[in-house]
Parts: C-alpha cells; structure tokens; sequence
C-alpha cells in the first residue's frame, strides 16, 4: 500500500501532525523503532510555556499553540470517550522571580517585551508572589505572573492524538526503524526503507526529535539537530506546596544558551500525584545517558534558593532526556529544499509538546496547500541562520 504520508516519530510532535494529516484525509503511516512517546516526550515534564520565548517566531508559535491546547483537550474528550483518560490539560500559570537585585531589572524588561508582543506577563511585587506561593523564598527582588503558562500529560496527551490519528484512518506501527529512503527515478524521495520492509508514500514527514541527524543522514538530507540533555529529581508524594510552575530568571538565558558546557536553573512544580519536579540542567554530552550527581547537586541547590522548605524532602528517582537541540534556536518545520519529498517536524529543544500542535498545523497547511496559521517561513530549513550548518556540521 503506498500512503499519502509518513510519519517518522511517534513521540508527540509526530503524533500531533499525524492526527491533523489523517483528519484531513491523507493516508498516514507513523514509524516508529520503538514505542510510542518513549523518547524525548515521555521524559518531558509537560509544559506548555509562553513565559520563557522572546518575541519573535516562537513566540508567536506558542502562543498560538497555546490557544489550541483547551480546545484539543475537550475535542479528545469528546471522542475518545470517558474510558480513555484525560490529557490532564491544566491552565495552572507560572511564576518567574528573581532572587537577587542584579537580576530584578533583566526580569522586568523581558516582562515588558513580551507584554508588546501580547503576552500576559504581569509583574508582581514580593507581597503578591507570597500569595500565589507561600512557600516560595522571601528573597524575592523581582516576580512576573504568567497566568498563560499551563501542563499537560505528555505521554496521555500523545496515546490520545495517535488514538484519534487512527479513528481517522491513520496506522501506527512500532517497532520498526527507517534504516534509508526510497528514491524515485528523478531522486525524489518517495518513502523509506524500513527494518520491516519498503513504506511507500508521497511525502515523509521526519519527527525524530534529537535522533534526527541520525535519520535524516540516512534519508541523504541530514539536518544538524543535536542531543541536550536534561535532568530532573522527582520527590516523593507531599502535600501540594507548590501551585505553580514557579522559576528563576536564569531560565530563559539556559535554554538560549549555544554553550555545551553544564547550565543549570532552578524549575519547580508540583505533580497532580502529589509528587514535586525539580530542574533544570542543560548540557551537549552526546547520547551519554549516565548519571551525574554533580549535576543533581546544582539543581537541588538552585531549587533550594526558591523554596527553602524542599531541604526537608526525599527524593524517590531522577530522570533525564534529551531535547532535540537547533544551533540557530529555532524549530525546524517544512519542507526540506535539499530533497524533494522530505518534510522536517523537529529541533523544538525544550519546547516540543508545548509548540507540537502548532507544529502539526503547519505542517499540515504546507502539505495540503491551506492558509498557514503563522508565518512558516522562520522555520524553513532553507532560512538563512540555518545554512552554514547545513553541511559538515558534527551530530
């Protein structure tokens, strides 16, 4: 059978375009070598920010893939029925402070940027941010309240796409690896070589998230997206002290950072379970998945400075992942100039389930000829901040 579409990647970025693909009619095949959402998103924490992009392109993607969020949240409750559980779509907001009177200012006039851009940034003084967290520091020299900032499930949250993917027509197959393409008589791209047999298909939409440079070099295309990794301590259950995703201001300058060295902030937030998750940490080590206690150590120190009363509590597990890393910053989606028959859904970082149903809707206008959301061109492979790493560029 030959498909419209195939789709490499069954983690949520993957699983959003092949929902709005099929719902659209086409013929989708979702490949993945493993399980579905057992990659980068089944290590993500869920977070659906506006509070941590600068105006500018991605801002402007999540902004608009926050305001598809709740109405994604109601339309899988509608149809899957209540036998399949919630996204656990939870418009929570976040708080983001600065502890220290060198960073009060930096704070403030990023708040007000995104308050041109139409982000709901309000800055609070020090008596307001002890309302919302109580438990929060007293060494507060600057806070903003994002009331936009919201979570999700994100391993519920791609068993549902993929769920409705298939209620319209789509198949996911796992289990299976893209192991080269399938090249027509022109060297168009015309589907992959897979570890269980040829797919056939129009058009192959690459969502690999940090194992793109892998799969793409394969295809003849490769696109230079490296592994970030991240890691995270989980608490054991508690009762709910922390109500929002709460930050400091070092946040946004890691997550921009080029730097493969070490970058840690401290991200705080409670679970529905009652469980506390406490990050973040940056770092280019490969696909080096070992643990690193001095790691845990900076980012338990830095979660200490924001809520002092977590010294008192255990820690059950860590955890880390890796986020699909651009080195000009900015998400990858369209159609691939080098190889005719390539799309790119990939390179979110940090941000891929927040920015994944936006991501679908690009894709989903560039391959069905519909009016596009946002402007696609920012996220084109072919952009100009994208080409000198096009070529030679190390994974």
């Amino acid at each position: 059978m030959a498909y419209d579409v195939a789709i490499i990647g069954a983690g949520i970025v993957g699983a959003a375009c092949a929902r709005s693909l099929a719902a659209e009619g086409l013929r989708v095949v979702v490949l993945d070598r493993s399980a579905a959402a057992s990659g980068t998103t089944g290590r993500g924490e869920g977070n659906l920010l506006v509070s941590d992009k600068a105006p500018g392109p991605e801002l402007t993607l999540a902004q608009r893939a926050r305001a598809l969020w709740p109405v994604l949240a109601d339309e899988l409750a509608d149809e899957l029925g209540p036998a399949f559980p919630g996204i656990e779509f939870e418009p929570k907001g976040g708080l983001v402070v600065a502890t220290t009177e060198a960073g009060a200012a930096p704070l403030a006039d990023f708040a007000a940027a995104q308050r041109a851009a139409g982000v709901d940034a309000r800055q609070i003084g020090a008596d307001e941010a002890l309302e919302l967290e109580p438990h929060l520091t007293r060494d507060i020299s600057a806070a903003v309240h994002y009331p936009e900032d919201a979570q999700v499930q994100p391993v519920i949250a791609t068993e549902a796409l993929l769920a409705s993917a298939r209620r319209h027509g789509a198949e996911v197959r796992t289990g299976v690896e893209v192991t080269g393409p399938l090249l027509d008589v022109r060297g168009r791209l015309r589907g992959v070589a897979t570890s269980a047999g040829d797919v056939a298909a129009d058009r192959v939409v690459l969502a690999a998230g940090p194992w793109t440079a892998e799969v793409s070099e394969r295809l003849g295309a490769r696109l230079p997206v490296r592994p970030r990794r991240g890691m995270v301590l989980v608490t054991t259950r508690m009762p709910h002290r922390v109500f929002r995703k709460v930050y400091d201001g070092d946040y946004f300058g890691a997550t921009q950072s080029s730097d493969a060295a070490l970058q840690t902030s401290s991200v705080v937030e409670s679970t529905a379970a009652g469980t506390v998750l406490i990050g973040s940490s940056r770092e280019q080590v490969g696909f080096d998945d070992r643990l690193r206690v001095e790691v845990l150590r900076q980012v338990a120190a830095k979660a200490l400075r924001l809520f002092p009363f977590l010294a008192g509590a255990s820690v059950m597990r860590a955890y880390g992942g890796f986020r699909p890393y651009m080195p000009d910053h900015l998400p990858v989606i369209g159609a691939d100039h080098r190889l005719d028959g390539l799309w790119h859904a990939t390179g979110h970082e940090g941000a891929g389930i927040g920015l994944s149903l936006a991501t679908a809707e690009l894709v989903a206008a560039g391959l069905t000829g519909a009016a596009a959301p946002v402007d696609p061109e920012p996220f084109s492979p072919a952009r100009p901040s994208l080409a000198p790493h096009l070529t030679g560029a190390a994974a």
